[in-house]
């Protein structure tokens, strides 16, 4: 095909029904499902920009190099490299919850992407099953709130004052403590790190500085940017 050429293609129209299905499904899981849970903005726009990125690279690595006298495997690899290579597209550890999100996404993008001999009732029934998925998890399971904290009463640490620990640190914290895990100990500086789950009346899980109890100055000037 000459690249001048201004009509669009079956292939390519297709393929534009198909992004608008992962567009619409993506975004109901990160606004409806994720966001509206997290309240992360970072990761709504990590998540969002990262399918549709995934989406076209997965269809043109693909489809266009299937017209090269059928060099589809040259191109299946290649993108299963960019699509795995992203999983490192981070400078610091993600939590658990938002790279299960990152994965869901992601496959959702490859699926959609390749879904050009599915029928559209076949591709709109594999999307449902993700989302009634994940709606079904969120719902299902509840996501106790906590907080990662360095502890300068170590005395109160041991398992016989368990009760004095969590009326020090609801009076400290302003929370209703449900339970606590202790983790490290500093004998030289009396310090422990505590993990406190606590009781949440709107169940959101633990935001974006919650885990930390350390930040680079890289994070604190993203802080002051949002």
């Amino acid at each position: 095909m000459n690249m001048f050429d201004l009509t669009l293609s079956t292939e390519f129209f297709h393929m534009l029904v198909r992004l608008f299905i992962c567009i619409v499904v993506n975004l109901l899981v990160i606004d409806r499902l994720y966001y509206k849970k997290s309240r992360r903005r970072e990761f709504y726009f990590t998540f969002m920009l990262i399918s549709i990125a995934i989406f076209l690279l997965v269809f043109f690595m693909i489809f266009v190099l299937e017209d090269m006298k059928g060099k589809t495997g040259i191109g299946i690899g290649i993108g299963l490299f960019g699509i795995f290579s992203i999983m490192r597209y981070r400078t610091d550890s993600m939590p658990v919850r938002e790279m299960t999100y990152l994965f869901v996404l992601i496959a959702l993008s490859v699926v959609n992407a390749l879904a050009e001999n599915v029928s559209l009732l076949e591709l709109l029934l594999t999307n449902i099953i993700v989302v009634a998925a994940i709606w079904l998890c969120e719902t299902r399971l509840k996501i106790r709130p906590c907080k990662m904290i360095q502890y300068d009463r170590i005395e109160l640490v041991k398992p016989d004052r368990r009760d004095e620990l969590k009326a020090d640190l609801e009076e400290r914290l302003g929370l209703k403590v449900k339970s606590v895990e202790v983790g490290g100990i500093d004998m030289l500086r009396d310090m422990a790190i505590l993990k406190v789950y606590y009781e949440d009346e709107k169940m959101r899980v633990s935001n974006s500085v919650d885990g930390k109890v350390k930040l680079k100055f890289t994070e604190l000037t993203e802080n002051e940017a949002n």
